[in-house]
């Protein structure tokens, strides 16, 4: 009874500055609103990881000094940079989706949902701007500590898990934030495959109550909140790493 007094509440008091939320009050059109909220959070939860995991093993091919590493990661994060994101979802579910289902025996047996791409198309994409960010770092690393890690024996690669990469994370760290802001805002190209995150549940609920202004405001403090929280974390992460004297 509480809930729906303050419900109500919000209703009258938002109305009377010319705001309509009166959706608040039918248990369909909140339903759908609240599962665009939580898939938005899903994807950020998911996305935030995998672009991290691929940004890191990119930049580690790009930096081998091998070209059969070095030369297919360029070329990918090249076009990826290059490209627009929604350009790339709707390559990736309109031709790469459908070249798998046929090869499958039809859509019915495909099991690469609409989320799956999001998720596959911009974690990638957002891992190719991390591969840049932290092959700098890794170029950045003086040539003296690695010598001197190559003279205690450590191989190549321990030099680039032990030496390089902590190195170059605490330096590409504020780019590496500035991506992962960009990933938030990213997610809303979902809505262009029905992907039900926060702007395609919004689509739903504002073309049968013509309450555009009233979700878009909503939206835009939703996202501002969720990137707020990211660059809060980010910064205390660059704080809590910093090594005096070098980068940070």
């Amino acid at each position: 009874m509480q809930e729906i007094n303050l419900t109500d509440l919000f209703i009258s008091l938002t109305g009377r500055l010319g705001l309509n939320y009166e959706f608040l009050a039918t248990g369909y059109e909140v339903q759908i609103w609240r599962d665009g909220f939580t898939t938005t959070l899903y994807l950020v939860v998911l996305l935030i990881p995998v672009s991290l995991f691929f940004g890191l093993l990119f930049a580690a091919c790009l930096t081998s000094g091998k070209l059969w590493l070095s030369a297919p990661a360029r070329a990918f994060v090249e076009a990826t940079r290059t490209t627009p994101t929604l350009v790339q979802l709707m390559f990736s579910f309109l031709v790469l989706n459908t070249v798998v289902s046929n090869l499958l025996g039809g859509a019915q047996n495909n099991p690469l949902t609409p989320f799956f791409w999001v998720v596959a198309v911009v974690g990638l994409h957002i891992a190719a701007l991390h591969a840049e960010a932290i092959r700098a770092g890794i170029e950045a690393v003086p040539a003296s500590t690695v010598e001197a890690a190559r003279g205690m024996g450590f191989s190549q690669l321990q030099i680039l898990r032990y030496v390089e990469v902590p190195l170059a994370l605490r330096a590409s760290l504020p780019a590496i934030v500035n991506n992962l802001i960009n990933l938030v805002k990213l997610t809303t190209v979902g809505n262009a495959i029905a992907v039900s995150e926060i702007t395609y549940a919004s689509i739903m609920v504002w073309t049968q109550r013509d309450n555009v202004v009233e979700l878009m405001i909503v939206i835009l403090a939703f996202f501002s909140l969720i990137n707020l929280v990211v660059a809060r974390l980010g910064l205390w992460v660059e704080r809590k790493l910093a090594v005096p004297g070098y980068g940070l």
